[in-house]
């Protein structure tokens, strides 16, 4: 098997088969772009501040940050994406032309809770899954718990948004077959950084911030940050595509 990255759409010679989802490009409105950096440095500025306070008291310090980060987070989509049903993008009407509506103002609160809310569902499964990954079973679960729903904020929340319920678009997402955008870049970037945040804590070192989970949550928050950027400038609308190696007889 091999693994590359091609562009979707008619410009590539051989194309390969459409993902089944579209990318989901930011708003064309003015406080959209703005909205994004702001969120972007927002939670930066946060992580930094508060990183101190991390180590030492990882409890305390996830659980009274995990709202502020869920309204960052709320704030960035509502401004930014268009919530799932409504169309991508404002289209500037032509003269004399009155601007019509999809919805997405109406839609764009509703759609914020109730995907934050299918976020922090999911974070028991989440638990679950690091315990399975090697995460503490009977101690320091709360730590892990926390840890998982700043995961779930800042991976899964967007993907609802943007994505809804529909089992096609998420499929494509787990399956990491949709294009990438902003909301599945920091998908990927926040997974791979967490598990990469895991190497430094059986390292002999005698760190206090090596302790559990303080370098879980910095590799997703680092990975959220590059990730959701990276692919969702550099890489928009490409995605990995997985095909068979031709053998040479």
């Amino acid at each position: 098997m091999s693994t590359t990255l091609v562009k979707s759409g008619p410009a590539a010679q051989q194309p390969a088969p459409k993902a089944a989802v579209p990318a989901i490009p930011l708003l064309e409105s003015p406080a959209a772009l703005p909205a994004s950096v702001v969120h972007q440095l927002l939670l930066a500025g946060l992580f930094y501040w508060r990183f101190d306070a991390l180590v030492a008291d990882p409890v305390s310090t996830l659980q009274t940050g995990l709202p502020v980060v869920a309204a960052i987070q709320a704030g960035y989509l509502m401004l930014s994406l268009p919530p799932a049903g409504s169309s991508a993008s404002f289209k500037k009407p032509r003269p004399g032309e009155k601007k019509k509506s999809d919805g997405r103002e109406a839609k764009a609160f509703p759609t914020a809770v109730i995907s934050l809310l299918l976020a922090l569902i999911l974070t028991p499964a989440l638990h679950l899954l690091l315990v399975l990954f090697g995460a503490p079973f009977l101690t320091n679960v709360s730590h892990t718990f926390l840890c998982c729903a700043h995961i779930a904020v800042l991976a899964i929340y967007p993907i609802f948004y943007v994505r809804g319920s529909d089992p096609v678009p998420l499929q494509a997402v787990i399956g990491v077959s949709a294009p990438f955008d902003q909301t599945f870049g920091g998908f990927i970037g926040t997974v791979v950084g967490a598990w990469l945040g895991a190497v430094p804590i059986p390292l002999d070192w005698d760190r206090d911030w090596q302790k559990w989970p303080v370098t879980i949550v910095v590799g997703a928050y680092v990975g959220y940050i590059i990730g959701s950027q990276i692919f969702g400038i550099v890489f928009f609308g490409k995605r990995w595509e997985v095909t068979p190696e031709i053998k040479e007889d």
